[in-house]
């Protein structure tokens, strides 16, 4: 059996990725971080499709925690499947902030920076001894970094996500000698709790990014996750150092 390791699969796109993932097959390591409660209930629900998931911990914002982190990877490996390594990692833990740049703190982009851009470089550098040759990851990114996406508001994010693309092409570069493939999806406006629940405070929003949208609606979480579990798996063996964007044709 493979073994994934998706961070930040409390709700929304993470979820979905460790639902479906899972859902071919694999088992499942997930991270929450503020929503355990959200985290358990994903684990449940992989495990009521006959699936099996362990939800541990994790705020990826906080770096020092990584050494702990792979440790506690490391004995649900061995105690769940015994097995010393896994297959597959999901950067997908994040949050969203906008504010334009003329009113961007530092706090805010220091944040940013730790949760978006640092914690996947660093979290991935120190579970690569566990990962198994062959492998594939996936970063989670957005299109607010391409033209098509190009919003107000937008700058720090953007800027996280616009260096998660260019980490993702040396991921893919340099782990290549082991066969690890690494790709990235940018999704474009999707009904998840980011931005503290955005759709839901203000769903007049929601015609307006439709509107704009070449496929006529909103993304849904699962129009992610599905990509995500498509690009793990061996259906997408020759992908590698792609930055595909799952946006339903936004500004198209």
């Amino acid at each position: 059996m493979k073994i994934a390791v998706v961070t930040g699969a409390s709700s929304g796109i993470g979820r979905s990725a460790a639902i479906q993932t899972a859902r071919r097959g694999t088992g499942v390591i997930l991270t929450y971080s503020s929503n355990r409660r959200g985290g358990l209930e994903t684990a449940a629900a992989i495990e009521k499709e006959g699936g099996t998931a362990v939800a541990l911990p994790l705020d990826v914002g906080e770096s020092g925690t990584f050494p702990a982190f792979r440790e506690s990877v490391a004995d649900v490996l061995r105690d769940t499947w015994q097995r010393g390594t896994f297959d597959y990692l999901v950067n997908n833990a994040g949050f969203a902030h906008t504010s334009l740049l003329a009113d961007t703190t530092e706090d805010t982009f220091d944040r940013l920076m730790r949760v978006l851009l640092k914690g996947p470089y660093f979290l991935t550098q120190r579970l690569l001894p566990l990962m198994e040759n062959g492998g594939a990851v996936v970063n989670t990114s957005s299109n607010s970094a391409a033209a098509s996406g190009l919003e107000p508001g937008y700058s720090a994010y953007a800027s996280m996500k616009g260096g998660l693309n260019v980490l993702t092409r040396y991921m893919a570069k340099e782990f290549s000698e082991r066969g690890i493939r690494v790709n990235a999806v940018s999704p474009g406006s999707t009904r998840t709790r980011i931005g503290d629940d955005a759709f839901d405070r203000f769903p007049e929003v929601i015609p307006a990014l439709a509107a704009r949208t070449a496929l006529g609606r909103v993304g849904e979480p699962d129009d992610i996750g599905a990509m995500i579990a498509t690009l793990l798996s061996e259906e997408s063996g020759w992908v590698t150092a792609q930055n595909i964007e799952v946006s339903g044709g936004y500004n198209l």
